[in-house]
């Protein structure tokens, strides 16, 4: 018992230091600018959706998706706030994935924790058309992942799932049947779940009890069994998929730290164990489109950056503060290219930074950009 509750605060001081509550105030109006216009090798590669970035206001009285236009030089310009039609929760999610984006590019899902359902959009040149919102399949959604027509969507209220839909041409979800399915303990406390690239396994970081869930998907769009492993380091939080399958997890638990797996056949292979970060509370995890190099949002402030070898082993770059934001770090995204990073900054200044991406896996600041309301969490970019 005692050891039960040691490993619950600890998670819990981790979970904190990841998402500080500070209340809520209105919105400022958004400048609408154009998604319309030339694009360049660095904004566009191939068939896909408007660049841009995405994050949720998460406001009580009314969720929205605010929109910033990105720059061929990855600069970023606000582009008008869509309505969910939903409503957020005004503060912490505690998750990675509350907005996401299909792999072309032409759909956005976004939870409505407040409301208990997620929305979908068109993706269009000139901002978002909403399609479809759709309860959630449980409460307090807080994260959403899709591969080809099929979403999951994490409910992190009472006792959590995860549940299955099916999208549609219209963009409407239908449910799956069969495909809702519990974590490990009504304590879990998840924080995302993601598709593998191949859309055969879905995979759940639990806050809780330090595990990675991974569940089979079949043919029909169904979760099958789950099968849980202990987490190589304390309070895994957000990951990303590499190629070949590689598995980049941050770690919240003091001293921070970030781990690689190898997704082999629905088994979970440790590939580096609790690489220290040296910077707090790394919760939010992103890797580049090449598979070179992975970043861990720090809620303490800052970026952590590792380079990532060829066989899913990661090594900290320098010491680990590729760039510093001040308080309140809550997520990072990153452009579709990889050419680009955006970190989401909650503490202090609500604000979108942006980084470019160097041949060595260092970050240049390229500016930040305002006007978001306090509970903004989230985000994606393209």
């Amino acid at each position: 018992m005692t050891k039960h509750l040691a490993v619950a605060a600890l998670a819990l001081a981790a979970f904190a230091a990841c998402e500080p509550n500070r209340g809520v105030t209105e919105p400022r109006s958004a400048v609408r600018a154009s998604l319309t216009g030339p694009q360049n090798d660095d904004q566009r590669d191939g068939d896909g959706g408007p660049r841009a970035v995405y994050t949720l206001t998460n406001q009580v009285a009314g969720n929205a998706v605010a929109v910033f236009a990105r720059a061929g030089d990855g600069t970023l310009t606000p582009a008008g706030s869509f309505s969910t039609g939903g409503a957020g929760t005004g503060a912490g999610l505690g998750s990675q994935g509350a907005v996401t984006l299909s792999n072309d590019g032409r759909l956005l899902f976004a939870v409505n924790a407040g409301s208990n359902d997620v929305s979908v959009f068109r993706v269009n040149p000139e901002g978002l058309s909403l399609l479809s919102r759709t309860p959630s399949g449980g409460t307090l959604p807080a994260s959403v992942t899709v591969s080809r027509n099929v979403a999951y969507v994490l409910n992190t209220g009472g006792a959590g799932n995860i549940s299955g839909f099916t999208v549609g041409s219209s963009g409407g979800l239908t449910p799956i049947a069969g495909s809702t399915k519990s974590l490990s303990t009504a304590t879990a406390g998840p924080a995302e779940v993601s598709f593998s690239p191949d859309g055969r396994q879905l995979v759940v970081t639990e806050k809780g009890t330090s595990l990675l869930d991974v569940y089979p998907v079949d043919k029909n769009g169904v979760a099958g069994e789950r099968t849980s492993y202990t987490s190589a380091g304390g309070t895994p939080f957000g990951f990303a998929f590499g190629p070949r399958n590689l598995l980049f997890v941050s770690e919240a638990a003091a001293p921070g730290s970030a781990s690689s797996y190898a997704l082999k056949e629905g088994n979970l292979q440790v590939v580096s164990g609790a690489v220290l970060t040296h910077h707090g509370a790394p919760c939010w995890a992103v890797v580049t489109v090449d598979g070179r190099f992975g970043y861990t949002g720090n809620g303490s402030g800052s970026v952590s950056g590792f380079s990532i070898a060829p066989d899913g082993a990661i090594r900290l770059l320098g010491d680990g503060g590729a760039a510093v934001i001040g308080s309140g770090v809550n997520d990072i995204a990153l452009s579709a290219n990889s050419r680009y990073l955006y970190v989401l900054q909650t503490g202090g200044a609500q604000a979108i930074h942006a980084f470019r991406i160097q041949d060595d896996g260092s970050l240049t600041a390229l500016g930040p950009v305002g006007g978001l309301p306090t509970g903004t969490r989230g985000l994606a970019a393209f």
